[in-house]
């Protein structure tokens, strides 16, 4: 007996990207098309190894979706909808042979982080769990380094053994940190532990 047909039977294959650095930061993901956009935040920040430290929103179309306190709703400005009230399946993909919808997230507004993020459907994989990553590159920057500018003074200065900020910043970064380095056995425990602490919601909030 065939199965009933299910208009939401399908993942979202989600490539994302932080704009303004080179070589690319990049992050594959599959997601089940019922995650709401508060899970979304937690898998993405997960994936690029970012800390939650900052506030964060999304960008669809002319519509902000974004945890309470990081939104300002005004009756002149775009409509804002939270996080938990939005998932990937409300999202609608446009009429065409392999459509794909673009979308943006913005994580920390001093920094002004900003990821594209391309999204098109996929079908359901049996005995996979999801969400997970399936492909990336190159570590993200370290938080508050300065946005993009920023990230481009420090790694002139971290790459440069005879620079003068060159054992400064080795020591504030860390020695683990690398830029090129991607790790996705480790990226998929780091996304499960994050779906298992937040539950439908956020591990934290930012206040």
């Amino acid at each position: 007996m065939p199965k009933p047909y299910n208009p939401y039977a399908y993942i979202v294959r989600l490539e994302a990207r932080i704009l303004g650095v080179e070589p690319a930061i990049t992050r594959t993901l599959e997601l089940p098309s019922d995650l709401n956009f508060a899970q979304l935040h937690e898998v993405l920040q997960a994936a690029f190894g970012w800390t939650d430290s900052h506030l964060h929103q999304f960008h669809v179309g002319g519509l902000t979706i974004g945890a309470p306190e990081a939104i300002e709703d005004t009756p002149y400005g775009p409509r804002v909808f939270e996080t938990t009230e939005v998932q990937l399946k409300d999202l609608t993909f446009p009429y065409e042979a392999d459509p794909t919808l673009t979308i943006s997230y913005q994580y920390d507004f001093g920094d002004d982080w900003q990821h594209e993020l391309v999204l098109r459907r996929a079908g359901i994989e049996d005995d996979v769990k999801y969400p997970r990553c399936v492909a990336g590159q190159r570590a993200c920057p370290p938080e508050d380094v300065g946005g993009y500018p920023g990230y481009a003074d420090f790694l002139e200065a971290w790459l440069d053994s005879g620079h003068e900020e060159y054992k400064a910043m080795r020591r504030w970064a860390g020695t683990k940190f690398d830029p090129e380095r991607f790790d996705l056995d480790k990226t998929n425990k780091a996304i499960a532990k994050a779906m298992r602490a937040c539950r439908g919601d956020y591990q934290q909030r930012q206040i």
